[in-house]
């Protein structure tokens, strides 16, 4: 698939990385798993405008993550983040990050999402998507709260 929307820059891009002096630069090894996630959110970001019948923007809050920057910002170590196989991404035009999880969950095969996360619902939320399917099918579609995690896309 063509990655028209999306960069590398883009995808190792970090505010925090540049606050605490933290490199973040992608490793040349990880450098094809990045496109195929890249490839990924292309995909997302033309089912959403499809749906929309708008183009629909995606931007990326968190992409790669060095095993540096991915403690900084308390992942743990084994996050799809330092394996460039994951990004946080939310799609204003298209609605909050809720309604884009709602949008995609039922989509995750075909979006080649390996793992859909709607995290922190709300306002301050995100969606975290990655090309990694977890172990448990059961954790493919979930929702992660300052509760814990839950079954599904939900609110709140």
């Amino acid at each position: 698939m063509n990655v028209e929307h999306f960069t590398l820059d883009e995808f190792c891009a970090s505010d925090m990385a540049l606050r605490r002096r933290i490199a973040n630069h992608l490793p040349a090894e990880l450098e094809p798993q990045a496109w195929a996630t890249l490839a990924m959110l292309e995909g997302v970001r033309a089912f959403l405008s499809a749906k929309a019948g708008r183009d629909v923007p995606v931007s990326i809050s968190s992409g790669y993550r060095s095993p540096q920057l991915n403690a900084a910002v308390g992942g743990v170590p084994t996050s799809d983040h330092v394996k460039a196989c994951a990004a946080d991404i939310r799609a204003p035009a298209f609605g909050s990050p809720l309604q884009v999880a709602q949008a995609l969950a039922g989509h995750v095969e075909e979006l080649g999402i390996g793992q859909l996360i709607n995290e922190f619902p709300g306002a301050g939320g995100w969606v975290h998507l990655s090309t990694r399917k977890p172990d448990k099918a059961l954790n493919r579609v979930i929702t992660i709260t300052a509760q814990g995690a839950v079954v599904g896309v939900r609110e709140a």
